[in-house]
């Protein structure tokens, strides 16, 4: 195209469009995180899967997505954000046909994998598109639109997962990805710009001819394998240590390995410098180390509520897939209403406060949910908790991402995009693999009312705690981002 890297207006037919492509697509992504909690019971029960199982559909999403979404970032920026993003949306739509078709756990938990590696392409690229191809001036309000719009997609899973399980099945549940991709790559190739990040020399010995440059040509094989094998053996170790015992040796190898996978990343990434999947050079600032540690606890507490709540509506409270969904809808609604007026009070006073306060106003929320027994009546027991959950999530979403983009370069949007997803991402994965673990929950607790209103009373503290330690974190070392370029 020839429309120039960041100068598209929100006000033009161009800017409508890249807004629309990159919130269509990171919608089905997000959305496809939460709305597989609510079929979870349905999905047991069909392919007679135990609680474990139930765990690696979630989490085997959950892996890929956050290992390799360091690598989609990248991608993007060195070879065309714009393709990268567009393989990412054919890949995830691609598996999610081999989800919607599954005949047994496992292949759906293979098929999830693979929907993961999809979602990794395409949800860095959303957003670095925004960054690199919006003028400055309207960049803010862009990247407020798509916060609180990623924002609502991800509330609104439950609701329109429950409302295609309860009409049709379990199965439109991913299917539905199908129409969503067409009009994403429909509005991709027709009004979004291509770009790149302008420091990468992907011709090796051309440009300057800098080291730098050559290096970063190389493709980060090895770190992006690292990264997976550390998340993937932990989460091992953690899921299967309720079936096989923390002393088993398989559980001892696995946590052996994803530990041993894990530094073995950051040296490699240190060594490879400008070649790496990760700079090195990104974590210069403290505040995006800071802001990355802070969003691993404030997602792993939301993997944990979309991960216990929505089953324990089912089988506790003995709701419908249907009203379980509209259970949470008043998260949604704050979402949409609050995300922007977040994102905007954040740039007039700094993020602290909202980071600070957001935390803790949903820690009361998780303390509430824990009142949800039989027959739980929705107005007094489900919503006050609900809704003080949104209310503190709607501080957080905003703020959050402009405060990660805004504390690095331009030039490494599409990387520092990438980490934060892929901490938002391994958060919820081990909150996932640790929590059923910690709460004592069985192989088949899942269907048992009594062993899982246990369980999640217990989750929901330890949530809660989550929420608190990111409180505190923005409390005492959140500051506001300085103008980097």
């Amino acid at each position: 195209m020839s429309q120039p890297v960041a100068s598209l207006r929100l006000a033009s037919a161009a800017g409508r469009g890249t807004l629309l492509a990159a919130i269509l697509a990171s919608g089905m992504v997000f959305l496809d995180s939460t709305v597989v909690n609510v079929a979870l019971p349905h999905l047991g029960a069909a392919l007679h899967s135990d609680t474990a199982g139930l765990q690696w559909t979630v989490n085997g999403f959950l892996l890929t997505l956050a290992a390799f979404v360091l690598l989609g970032g990248g991608l993007g920026d060195r070879f065309g954000r714009r393709r990268i993003f567009l393989l990412g949306v054919l890949w995830f739509t691609g598996a999610s046909l081999l989800c919607g078709l599954a005949q047994s756990i496992e292949w759906l938990i293979a098929a999830r994998f693979l929907q993961g590696i999809g979602g990794a392409l395409l949800t860095p690229g959303s957003l670095s598109l925004i960054q690199a191809s919006f003028h400055p001036d309207d960049r803010g309000r862009a990247i407020g639109a798509w916060s609180g719009l990623i924002g609502v997609s991800t509330a609104l899973g439950p609701f329109v997962g429950g409302w295609l399980i309860d009409a049709l099945s379990w199965r439109w549940i991913f299917l539905m990805n199908v129409p969503l991709a067409v009009l994403v790559t429909l509005a991709a190739l027709r009004w979004t710009p291509e770009s790149r990040d302008p420091a990468v020399d992907t011709h090796p010995g051309g440009g300057d001819g800098s080291r730098r440059g050559r290096d970063r040509s190389r493709f980060d094989l090895a770190g992006a394998l690292l990264g997976a094998s550390g998340l993937g053996g932990v989460t091992y170790a953690l899921i299967e240590a309720r079936q096989f015992g923390g002393g088993s040796w398989r559980v001892v190898l696995a946590a052996v390995v994803g530990v041993a996978a894990a530094v073995a990343f950051v040296l490699v990434e240190r060594h490879r410098g400008g070649a790496a999947m990760l700079p090195p050079e990104l974590f210069a600032s403290r505040l995006f180390t800071v802001l990355n540690c802070y969003t691993v606890v404030v997602y792993a507490a939301l993997g944990g509520l979309t991960f216990f709540l929505a089953v324990h509506l089912q089988t506790v409270a003995g709701y419908s897939a249907l009203k379980t969904g509209l259970a949470t809808l008043p998260m949604t609604i704050l979402l949409l209403v609050g995300s922007p007026r977040a994102g905007a009070l954040a740039t007039r006073i700094g993020p602290r406060l909202p980071l600070t306060v957001g935390p803790v106003v949903a820690a009361v929320g998780f303390v509430l949910l824990r009142g949800i027994g039989p027959h739980a009546h929705y107005w007094t027991t489900v919503f006050p908790g609900v809704a003080l959950f949104g209310l503190g999530m709607t501080m957080v979403v905003a703020p959050l991402t402009a405060s990660v983009l805004g504390a690095v370069a331009d030039r490494f949007a599409g990387v520092a995009s990438g980490v934060n997803n892929a901490a938002s991402r391994a958060g919820g994965l081990l909150a996932v693999a640790a929590l059923p673990l910690l709460v004592g929950l069985s192989e088949a607790g899942y269907d048992i009312p009594g062993e899982f209103a246990v369980a999640f009373r217990a989750a929901m503290l330890w949530c809660a705690g989550l929420m608190l330690g990111g409180a505190l974190l923005a409390a005492l070392l959140v500051h506001r981002p300085a103008q980097r370029h």
